[in-house]
């Protein structure tokens, strides 16, 4: 694949490897002074504190921090180094809860989910389970990663694997400066690799959805219009098909925390952020149908507040005690990395939240 840009911070030894440190960073500065107000604030100024839980729709679990990429904006900091995977046993207590809960999405994240080397009997298992929505989160990379990943599109297929894959651009330049020299060619192999399988085609059952995260300091842009964009390009250039694309605004944490300091952006940011707060879209953030399981089965109330170890504000902690209906009955945990699902449109894993 080529040169990786950079280490995970926690090879690095960057204080920004700490979730404290990032959580002291978003409570401090220009939210203690009040210059801006933090998200509780914002939220209550609306009517909308404390955020609840809604029916919960999604589990998304994380099954492992390992990944064949390092990319700047990862706010999961996954990379070859991160050693932290999900154990069969902590699996096994997943798909308890899969098989007795009222969630119809499963939602498989990483790292590189695949990398997990119990991932195809995890899948092969929470398949049985019937959910109606089964979603792989796939850089595409490590479909060309190594031989033992070549059949992935087949086995995805046998299983009606909902394929959602990152690609930050329909251009070389734009996506390897984000994830790194090599990247856009491997995913467009990746990609017309998963055609040829089905996925992606106009009519196909077969899901294949995309995921763009911008590469600076910006907003994305208005979904459907990149989604045209991102739709020509791709078919005139390599004859590549899919199905959707998710637009998802780049939260203030971890790597793309680091690049922000770095970068001096941090405080316009957020400035961008606020401004453009809408309250419409926190009435479907991820948190409010989502619950989110953590590589050693821990509890969380999104993907990002696990990487910051929010956990959730529940006598029901891990994966082990699942219980719905307790969980059902607690306030989200918010901080001012939440104003990022928040703004304008709105984001989430599934893209922006309102029309």
């Amino acid at each position: 694949m080529g040169k990786l840009k950079t280490q995970s911070l926690q090879k690095r030894n960057s204080d920004l490897a700490q979730s404290n440190r990032q959580l002291e960073i978003l409570s401090n500065g220009i939210f203690q002074d009040g210059e801006l107000p933090t998200f509780a604030k914002k939220i209550d100024e609306t009517n909308q504190f404390p955020l609840r839980p809604k029916k919960l729709e999604i589990l998304q679990i994380n099954v492992g921090y390992m990944c064949n990429q390092v990319c700047e904006h990862c706010h999961v900091d996954a990379g070859p180094d991160r050693k932290e995977i999900m154990t069969w046993e902590t699996m096994e207590q997943c798909l308890e809860v899969i098989r007795n809960t009222g969630a119809h999405t499963l939602d498989l994240t990483g790292g590189a989910p695949e990398m997990n080397p119990n991932f195809r009997r995890f899948v092969e298992e929470a398949s049985k389970a019937g959910v109606k929505d089964f979603i792989v989160r796939s850089n595409l990379t490590i479909i060309r990663a190594n031989k033992k990943y070549y059949d992935l599109p087949d086995f995805f297929k046998k299983h009606n694997v909902h394929v959602v894959s990152s690609m930050p651009h329909w251009t070389r330049g734009k996506t390897d400066k984000q994830r790194g020299e090599g990247v856009f060619d491997m995913s467009i192999k990746a990609l017309q690799e998963l055609n040829d399988r089905g996925y992606g085609m106009p009519d196909s059952d077969l899901r294949l959805d995309l995921v763009y995260n911008p590469s600076g300091a910006f907003l994305p842009g208005d979904q459907a219009s990149m989604e045209k964009d991102f739709k020509k390009a791709l078919l005139e250039d390599f004859g590549i098909h899919f199905h959707n694309l998710f637009a998802i605004t780049n939260l203030p944490i971890a790597r793309f925390l680091d690049y922000l300091i770095a970068s001096e952006n941090y405080e316009d940011y957020m400035y961008q952020l606020v401004d453009a707060y809408n309250p419409a879209a926190v009435e479907n953030v991820m948190c409010t149908n989502t619950i989110s399981i953590s590589w050693d089965g821990y509890l969380f109330d999104c993907d990002f507040n696990q990487m910051l170890e929010l956990p959730v504000a529940s006598k029901i902690k891990h994966i082990s005690e699942y219980n719905e209906d307790i969980l059902n009955n607690r306030n989200i945990v918010i901080s001012q990395h939440c104003y990022g699902c928040t703004a304008g449109a709105g984001s989430s894993c599934q893209g922006t939240v309102t029309d």
